[in-house]
């Protein structure tokens, strides 16, 4: 039996996107609109839209969008786009932490009895989700969450063990693995979020403590970024035209 068919029944249909973050640190282009909608420049596409496609590629048929922060922007354009998927807003009339948030937004979901996928709403990225779907149920994880290793914003200087330098590496891979913003749940996963708080403080420690928290490295060469900055958005958009015209 291949990968694909032992596993098929376990690949997700259904995602919760978190987009209600103010998104300081991008302003001026947060003033009028919340992260999620800001657009990756050269694309005419926001934040979001790239992610509901990217989910609709991986099969996920429906999504709940979480909305906080000049929530009628976002709904606006939803209601007003050609979606691939079935979209739901819910809108967080408080701030909820993002475990509690989780726990609100997946209250919406068409299937609770079924798996789902979770994402950050200012996560741009392809990878396989179905592969990491796999990985969830093969380790039997209540969740599994998607780890990348970002580049380091600087140069950095190699050298030999008597000091003497040998290489510069311009923004080379961190040693370390990152939590990628994006997860597979189990049902079971909803009733242990906390209605209010941060879900990775509490839900995720005990989680680990029990051996039921995996960790999916994204493969080498997938595309991850989170976009948090005005330098993030340049270079989105020059890493975008480097693969267009490879």
């Amino acid at each position: 039996m291949t990968l694909d068919a032992q596993f098929a029944h376990t690949y997700p249909t259904q995602a919760v996107v978190l987009a209600g973050g103010q998104g300081s640190r991008l302003r001026p282009y947060t003033d009028d609109r919340p992260k999620p909608m800001v657009e990756i420049p050269g694309t005419g596409t926001p934040i979001i839209g790239h992610q509901l496609a990217w989910l609709a590629t991986e099969g996920v048929t429906d999504a709940v969008v979480s909305c906080g922060h000049l929530a009628e922007v976002l709904q606006e354009w939803l209601e007003g786009t050609d979606l691939p998927l079935r979209v739901t807003t819910v809108v967080e009339k408080e701030p909820l932490g993002r475990g509690g948030g989780l726990k609100h937004a997946a209250a919406s979901l068409p299937r609770p009895d079924e798996p789902w996928y979770a994402t950050n709403g200012d996560i741009w990225t392809r990878f396989s989700l179905r592969e990491m779907a796999a990985f969830h149920a093969e380790r039997d994880a209540t969740a599994t969450l998607a780890l990348a290793r970002p580049r380091i914003p600087w140069g950095v200087v190699e050298t030999d063990e008597f000091g003497h330098v040998l290489d510069f590496i311009e923004a080379p891979p961190s040693p370390y693995l990152v939590n990628a913003g994006v997860y597979v749940f189990s049902a079971s996963f909803t009733s242990m979020l906390p209605d209010r708080g941060d879900h990775e403080r509490t839900t995720f420690p005990r989680l680990a403590r029990e051996r039921a928290l995996a960790g999916f490295p994204i493969p080498q060469g997938a595309y991850w970024r989170a976009i948090d900055t005005a330098k993030d958005l340049g270079e989105a958009a020059r890493e975008l035209a480097s693969q267009s015209r490879s």
